[in-house]
């Protein structure tokens, strides 16, 4: 594009519209960040993606909201935590049992957002929008990590991180391929602040009241991986919704700034997230943090004021699929993974 005057610094570049010709995954969304709306949102963060994986310096991290595993979507999750595209994995208990679900052999089966939910409690079908599941496999899932539970020496206290470790080496032990199993054995440590608010709850509640008391240790649990931001170079993240799995990435960043001005005295030190991507379908308007745009996370030290950062408002179940088939087909791999092996050796 021609150069323009300096009034005009608001053009950005040319709008290519798009040819329908044979092209790979990874070509279209490349093409994609020449169009608009969300189209070339789309783009532009898998030009983030990109760049984010490219750099050896960096140290990813993937927060995960959302029913993403009853969607379909654990699959790609578990690929992303093989392949060493991310480092640490935070997510909601749900999505971290709800694979397992899968993984021991059930089904989940397509209904209509529209099914009489009073005949569905009859039948005993849970509804997640426009699937099921049924109510007593899903016990079954529960009574799974109940069983792990009582396995645990009781009342030793745990990080997340450590539960969810122990957890994968059971599991993978028994042949259960899951998202937890898979970073098991790929040294990914995974970190769920809202654990029990799964059916990880329901587990540990039957096992407790048996007598048996496993202790989370939330406090360990945030310095443990506060410990990862302090051992990395840069930091990164890939948010698949938003929520508490959102703000604990968020909030390792802020703590390398407290940490830095309470017990080393440097003043205006900032380790803030370098890249950020972002898939959200929570608009930023009602001020919670799910919608909250990554240039609001500039303001509290969290996002970099230099990053490379996109946010893209569409469901997670359109742009993982797109996203992960393009890295897989174009040979995208990470320039250097972060050396997680000392976490679980300390």
């Amino acid at each position: 594009m021609e150069s323009l005057p300096d009034e005009l610094n608001f053009i950005l570049g040319e709008v290519k519209s798009l040819n329908v010709e044979k092209r790979s995954i990874h070509q279209l969304l490349l093409a994609m960040a020449d169009t608009a709306f969300q189209g070339r949102a789309l783009g532009e963060a898998y030009k983030v993606l990109l760049e984010m994986f490219g750099d050896p310096d960096n140290t990813i991290f993937l927060g995960l909201a959302g029913s993403m595993s009853t969607a379909g979507m654990w699959r790609i999750v578990k690929w992303l935590v093989e392949e060493r595209y991310v480092d640490v994995v935070v997510s909601t208990g749900a999505i971290i049992s709800e694979d397992i679900f899968e993984a021991m052999g059930f089904k989940y089966y397509k209904t209509l957002p529209t099914v009489d939910d009073e005949k569905l409690l009859r039948h005993k079908y849970d509804r997640f929008y426009d699937t099921v599941a049924n109510e007593l496999e899903y016990r079954k899932m529960e009574r799974l990590i109940e069983e792990f539970v009582e396995t645990l020496p009781s009342e030793k206290p745990f990080s997340t991180a450590e539960f969810l470790h122990e957890f994968g080496k059971w599991l993978n032990e028994k042949g259960i391929d899951c998202i937890v199993s898979a970073a098991y054995r790929a040294g990914v440590p995974v970190f769920s602040p809202a654990l029990v608010d799964s059916a990880y709850g329901m587990a540990t509640l039957l096992a407790y009241r048996k007598g048996h008391r496993v202790v989370i240790d939330m406090v360990k649990d945030f310095n443990d991986i506060v410990e990862i931001g302090r051992q990395s170079r840069k930091l990164s993240s890939i948010y698949i919704g938003g929520g508490v799995p959102k703000d604990y990435v968020n909030l390792v960043t802020v703590a390398q700034t407290l940490i830095g001005e309470y017990e080393e005295g440097v003043h205006d030190y900032y380790k803030s997230l370098e890249y950020v991507v972002q898939f959200t379908t929570d608009a930023p308007q009602w001020g919670g943090l799910s919608g909250a745009t990554l240039e609001e996370a500039v303001s509290w030290g969290k996002v970099s004021p230099v990053a490379k950062k996109k946010t893209v408002y569409v469901d997670a179940t359109i742009a993982l699929p797109l996203i992960s088939h393009a890295l897989f087909e174009s040979g995208v791999r990470r320039a250097k993974p972060f050396d997680t092996s000392w976490f679980f050796k300390r």
